[in-house]
């Protein structure tokens, strides 16, 4: 009886909270992305490993498990080549030093991919989709250029305007000829909208025009 209860207390004050804690489905053979760093698209694979870890509430209190895991979302030959690192700070610091540096090729290639992107085959949800994918992976790209200073003078706010203006133009440059009274429409707006607002109104203004067309037929 007194060995159930001491049983009992201590899986009672088990904290699952606490950044100590493994859940029994937590083994070093876990992989923490879908698909495994090879090299390319640094920025992406980091981001993704990052808020996995962020999830799991570990880091640097759960040393030996993130140095199992992070080899599990890298490619062997990556995997291989870290094998000797002694914790998962040396190993991350290694992954960034080789990886992490912004370089022009890099800026060319993600933004011709954005100027030569159209909608072609594409419905409008595909479309907005891989266009957004292209800027948040140039936005990554350009995470060191990121002011994070609070401003009062409301420069910040149209730089960031300007931004957002910036990213609408392609996408309406973009759109199938179908689009074409949508997009004048959207640019006799003032002030302009963001690209996230022009999809669901690129959208409502094709899907309201196919129906006036089916009922006038």
């Amino acid at each position: 009886m007194a060995g159930d209860k001491e049983n009992v207390v201590e899986k009672d004050s088990l904290d699952t909270s606490s950044p100590l804690y493994m859940h029994p489905s937590e083994s070093s053979c876990l992989v923490l992305v879908p698909v495994a760093f090879d090299g390319t698209r640094y920025r992406s694979w980091r981001r993704g490993v990052l808020r996995a870890l962020l999830v799991k509430n570990k880091w640097e209190r759960c040393d030996d498990m993130v140095t199992s895991w992070i080899p599990n979302s890298l490619s062997k030959d990556l995997a291989d080549s870290l094998q000797y690192v002694n914790n998962a700070k040396e190993m991350w610091q290694e992954l960034e030093n080789r990886y992490d540096q912004t370089n022009g090729a890099k800026l060319y290639q993600l933004q011709k991919e954005i100027n030569d992107l159209s909608q072609g085959t594409l419905d409008i949800t595909g479309y907005y989709t891989k266009m957004k994918k292209l800027w948040e992976e140039l936005n990554t790209l350009n995470a060191h250029a990121q002011c994070s200073c609070q401003c009062t003078c409301g420069a910040k706010a149209n730089m960031h305007k300007a931004e957002q203006d910036r990213r609408l133009i392609p996408f309406l440059m973009g759109l199938n000829e179908v689009y074409t009274v949508v997009r004048g429409s959207m640019l006799m707006m003032n002030p302009l909208p963001s690209i996230a607002q022009a999809f669901p109104f690129s959208y409502k203004k094709r899907s309201k025009g196919k129906l006036n067309h089916k009922i006038s037929n």
